[in-house]
């Protein structure tokens, strides 16, 4: 630790701590991934279906909305008694964080498939779940990347609250400076969580560029 005038960075402990640092950074990354397929593997037969049935729409909107409301904290605390202090209790978090971006995104991108280009599927022969596949969710791809980057950048920050269970990744750094009123790791996992928001940000928009070159032409 720095004495006398404490320095921002001290690259001494940096080096010296290394290995933790791409550990926590390690499970940041695993932790927002996993979190972020869940939901998206979660919110798709959800938006689906509330697609196929409206009336569905709104209490699944209301009980994804509710979830993200309730404080990070407080969720974990209520989930403590069944998961403990485990990466499950991480997970279930993260992903009910993900859960209202996606399903919005998702029918909002379905939603945005003009009448016309269904008709002229229909009458191509392609049944609903071919349409689906093949034309309607090809098109909505934009307004459901841009929901998982939103998706992606926010459980990116969330993750650094789960440090408080064990299980926060960069978070750990961010705590332990915190405790120690030490500048160095809160500045070191502050500095990498922003960017891997950055980065992740960037690579999502790159991947939708890729998927739907007729935005980019547009």
């Amino acid at each position: 630790m720095v004495t006398g005038r404490q320095a921002w960075v001290d690259w001494e402990w940096v080096a010296g701590h290394r290995p933790l640092i791409l550990d926590l950074l390690r499970e940041h990354v695993e932790l927002t991934t996993l979190a972020v397929a869940i939901g998206i593997a979660v919110s798709l037969p959800l938006a689906l279906a509330a697609r196929r049935w409206p009336r569905l729409y709104p209490p699944v909107l209301t009980a994804a909305g509710v979830v993200y409301a309730i404080p990070s904290l407080a969720l974990f605390a209520l989930l403590l008694p069944w998961t403990g202090l485990s990466r499950t209790t991480a997970l279930i978090g993260l992903v009910g964080y993900t859960l209202l971006i996606l399903v919005r995104n998702i029918v909002a991108g379905l939603d945005g498939v003009p009448a016309e280009v269904r008709e002229a599927a229909q009458g191509l022969g392609y049944r609903r779940a071919r349409r689906l596949a093949r034309i309607e969710l090809p098109l909505a791809l934009p307004a459901i990347v841009a929901g998982v980057r939103i998706a992606t950048v926010t459980t990116i920050g969330l993750v650094t609250v789960a440090a408080l269970i064990g299980h926060g990744g960069l978070g750990q750094l961010i705590l332990d400076g915190l405790n120690r009123d030490f500048r160095t790791p809160l500045v070191v996992g502050s500095a990498l969580s922003v960017a891997m928001a950055a980065v992740a940000d960037i690579a999502l928009l790159v991947v939708q560029r890729r998927l739907t070159p007729w935005t980019a032409r547009g």
